[in-house]
Parts: C-alpha cells; structure tokens; sequence
C-alpha cells in the first residue's frame, strides 16, 4: 500500500482570503490552522503529520491553550502547510524556488505566485524573458549575481519598507536578516562595480534590520545592526545615507530614555548631511529628530529652536521635492505638521500639541497604517492630559483599530503607556468601553 500523497499546497482563493493573510501576519496559529481545516479540508491528524507535531499539540494550538513561538516550529508548520514564508514574515522557503529549468521543449516553471504550488505546470508560453529571470535565479541560487538579479533583490528591498509602513516591522526581521545575510555572502564573489553595489544594498538592509528590530523594542540589537550598516556604508562617500542610519539611531536613543545620545546623534546626523550640499528637506527632518531629544529633556528653548529651524529648512525645500532623495519624500507638510505637534506634547505643551496633530492625522493616507496608529495614541494622550476623557478614549479606539492588522511592539508599547494613564478613572463609564474595545481587539 502507498503511503500518504505529499501535501502540493494550500488553495489560491485561501491564500489571498483578507482574514487568512492578517491571521498569518499576527502569527495567530489557532486561526492558521482553523482555516487551513475549515477552508482546505486538512485535517488536524494530517496537519500534525505534515508538520512534524503530534496531534494532541495541533488540538491545543486550536484551542489556543498553545501558541508557537520558536522561529524552527514556524519554519517547520510553513514548511508542511505550504504557506509562503513573506506571509509569515520568514524568507522565501526552498520550495518557493525552483531547483531547476525544465529542459523538456524548452519549458520552464512559471514564477510562484505568493499562493499557490504550481511547479508541476509547466508553462509553455515562457519567451526569452521570462528565461533570463529564471537564470538569474539560477545563479543566485549558485552563489552568483547579475545586474538583472540586483534590481530584483532592491525591490526586495522596497516591497520590505512598503510592508514595514503598512503592517510594522516586527515580523519582517528573518526574512530581512536573512537577505542581509545573503547579500553579505554575494560580496565576495562580485568585484568592481557590482560589489559597490552590493555593499549598497548590503548597508540598505541592516538600515532596515535596525529599523525592524527597533519597531520590535529590541534596542541593543538593533542599534548593533545600525552600526553595520554605517560600518557598510564607509567609504562610500554616501553622506546622505549615513545621515539617514544616524537619525534612525537618534530616535531609537530617545525611545531608548538616552535623550542626551539623542540630540547628539541627532547633531551628527545634521553635520553629515550637510557634507552632501544643499538638502533642506533632509535638514528639515533631522532638525525634527533633535526636537523630539530636547523635548525628551523637557529642554523647551532648545526645542523650539530645532522646530524653528525645522520648518525653514521644509520652507527651504517647496518646490525642491524632486530633488531629494527618494527616502526622504515621506517627510512632507502633514509629516511636518504631527511632528510638531508630537514634539509639542513631549514638553507638556498639550493646548498647542492637539490641533496639530488631529489635523496631521485627518490629512494622513490609510497607507500609512502604523504612523496614523501612533499618532492617534498621541492625540488620546494629549486630550486625556486636557481632562477631556471622552475624546481621549474615542481616539485611543481608534488607534486600537487601525492596530489591529499591525505587529509593532512600539505600538503595543503605546497601548500599554494610555492604559496605565487612564487608571485613576479605571471607574468612568468611556474608560470601562475602552478597554472593553481592547479585549475584542487584543485578544
């Protein structure tokens, strides 16, 4: 008798199902494997056998009496389910890529989609193009790399800051880390120019390894991968990214209670930039970082000035957008606007900070997800030191919300900072429905 048919993969339809993909952003593996049995018609005897558990472990993860943590155990339940490892924040897993071309009547496998595991349908309309692709990532997988192979790993790159925006960067570290790993290892192959740019993107990802690490609460890490990524970056003469990595580390420092590295690294940052010529839009922002410091120290004049000093340079900037570079866009008149405003309620400035930033979040896209949450905590914050418990609460709920389909440790770090606030009105009526909303949506 034949032994049980290896699992080809889960359905298409469950795999771009809204409620599927935020289960496996959250790592909600009760609701992983409820749907992958509801949805897929695997049962929890065979999703134990796929994944190396036993089935007593899978009905306890159902239940939620169990949850998965260990990077291995999520591989491994990635690996049996068939789940594309970027919907659970892990690399690319080895059966995402094909082994190798197919050499029958010139056919080669179709791109994977982040779905389905369609690797034994061959396509047999694949042109030249779509062979260079596949040699390119033959290469790669050899050890090797071509231009074309770069430009695919910079979008990589992209798409990891996209996500980062829009669903926190807490998730993001393996498959970050591992790229940066890898890309480390392609440098020693390469010579000339290719290498230089490799040593870029090299310096680019443990920027965002730092940033991932720093949005997860893990300080010293991610101030080591900071470090990398300047020590990276030397010799490259590339001012404007090592300002970047210093502004990165200068609001980590005040997050971190280190103001007075705050301001420092701010100051450096500033004096770095200012290496490159003429960037006020870059200026503006790391004028914003040392206000964020100073008021950290509650050193109200020195914040002032840097908020001063940050709005000329964005006046500076008008009309000047195309010129900056492209990492910096994000730092616009709304961006300036809630900035001023946070940095204003850091001092205890409230009167002034409010209006600033509800007008910086009713500007703010649904894209930025993560920014609007924050901002919103701050806007709750500065309301409920107003006395106004209602609208503090209504605002909180709101920031709840838009937390929902985040994992940032920052943003919980926030939740847990309102709610310790709101104690000494444990008994009101809006503070009871408020953390009535943050059981529904915290679990």
């Amino acid at each position: 008798m034949s032994g049980p048919q290896p699992h080809r993969g889960l359905p298409p339809e469950l795999l771009a199902d809204t409620e599927w993909q935020q289960a496996c952003r959250r790592r909600d593996f009760a609701q992983v494997v409820r749907l992958v049995r509801i949805r897929a018609g695997i049962y929890p005897s065979r999703i134990a056998a796929l994944c190396g558990m036993t089935p007593s472990r899978v009905g306890e993860i159902i239940s939620g009496r169990r949850g998965l943590a260990h990077i291995d155990v999520i591989e491994r339940v990635a690996d049996g389910l068939r789940i594309p490892g970027a919907m659970l924040g892990l690399a690319h897993r080895p059966w995402e890529i094909p082994a190798a071309a197919m050499t029958t009547r010139h056919r080669f496998p179709p791109q994977v989609s982040e779905g389905a595991d369609r690797a034994a349908e061959p396509d047999t309309t694949a042109g030249p193009e779509s062979r260079s692709d596949l040699d390119d990532l033959l290469l790669l997988a050899d050890g090797k790399v071509t231009r074309s192979a770069l430009s695919a790993l910079q979008s990589s790159v992209e798409d990891y800051w996209r996500r980062d925006d829009r669903h926190g960067g807490a998730s993001l570290r393996p498959a970050v880390v591992g790229h940066l790993r890898y890309v480390s290892q392609l440098m020693h192959s390469a010579d000339g120019s290719l290498r230089h740019d490799l040593q870029s993107l090299a310096a680019e990802l443990a920027r965002l390894a730092g940033w991932a690490c720093f949005d997860a609460r893990q300080y010293s890490t991610a101030r080591t991968y900071f470090t990398q990524a300047l020590r990276l970056c030397h010799g490259q003469d590339d001012h404007l990214f090592m300002a970047n990595v210093l502004s990165c580390m200068s609001l980590q420092a005040t997050y971190d209670g280190k103001p007075c590295d705050a301001v420092a690294l701010a100051c450096k940052a500033q004096d770095t930039a200012r290496a490159a010529g003429e960037q006020p839009l870059v200026m503006s922002m790391l004028h914003m970082r040392e206000a964020f410091a100073h008021a950290t120290l509650r050193d109200a004049p020195a914040c002032h000035q840097a908020i001063d000093r940050s709005r000329d340079a964005y006046e500076d900037a008008r009309g000047r957008v195309a010129e900056a570079p492209s990492w910096i866009r994000y730092f616009d008149e709304t961006k300036l606007i809630v900035d001023t405003g946070i940095a204003l309620a850091k001092l205890g400035e409230v009167t002034r900070a409010e209006p600033l930033i509800a007008e910086g979040l009713r500007r703010e896209t649904t894209a930025q997800q993560r920014g609007r949450a924050f901002h919103a905590f701050w806007l709750a914050t500065a309301q409920l030191q107003q006395g106004r418990l209602d609208a503090a609460c209504h605002s909180a709920g709101l920031a709840l919300d838009l937390s929902a389909s985040l994992d940032s440790p920052r943003i919980a770090g926030h939740v847990a900072d309102f709610h310790r606030l709101l104690a000494p009105h444990a008994r009101e009526t809006p503070v009871i429905a408020f953390e009535q909303h943050m059981r529904e949506v915290l679990g």
